[in-house]
């Protein structure tokens, strides 16, 4: 019924800049916090960031100063931008709904909750 799509990763050398955009797809009436997770080889899955439907944006520590995540209601899209990349940044990036409101022809609207991407691969090289 939703899906999230992330797009935009690659290989960067280190130094360089990435910008990760998701966009979710189905019969959406609004989107609640929208957030990015990333998950090295071989580590458990981390948050990233997140930005409220009111535009307050939070970030994890190691990231301050060089991610920025922006949202666009209208295109129902996240963006992640990153700057400065290190090798510690590689991992895939994945993208989070905590809750979006659909449509639905049964009941006439209802929530889903917890909803992901699939992930988009961010290599740095040193």
């Amino acid at each position: 019924q939703v899906q999230l799509v992330e797009s935009g990763g690659g290989l960067v050398e280190a130094g360089g800049s990435l910008r990760l955009s998701c966009v979710a797809s189905g019969s959406i009436l609004r989107i609640n916090t929208m957030s990015w997770y990333r998950q090295a080889p071989g580590k458990q899955r981390e948050w990233v960031g997140s930005i409220t439907s009111g535009g307050s944006t939070n970030y994890l520590d190691s990231v301050k100063g060089r991610f920025t995540i922006s949202r666009d209601d209208a295109n129902r899209s996240a963006f992640l931008e990153m700057r400065g990349l290190n090798t510690e940044d590689t991992g895939v990036y994945f993208c989070n709904a905590d809750w979006i409101f659909i449509r639905d022809q049964t009941a006439g609207a209802k929530e889903l909750f917890d909803n992901w991407g699939q992930g988009t691969q961010v290599t740095v090289s040193s």
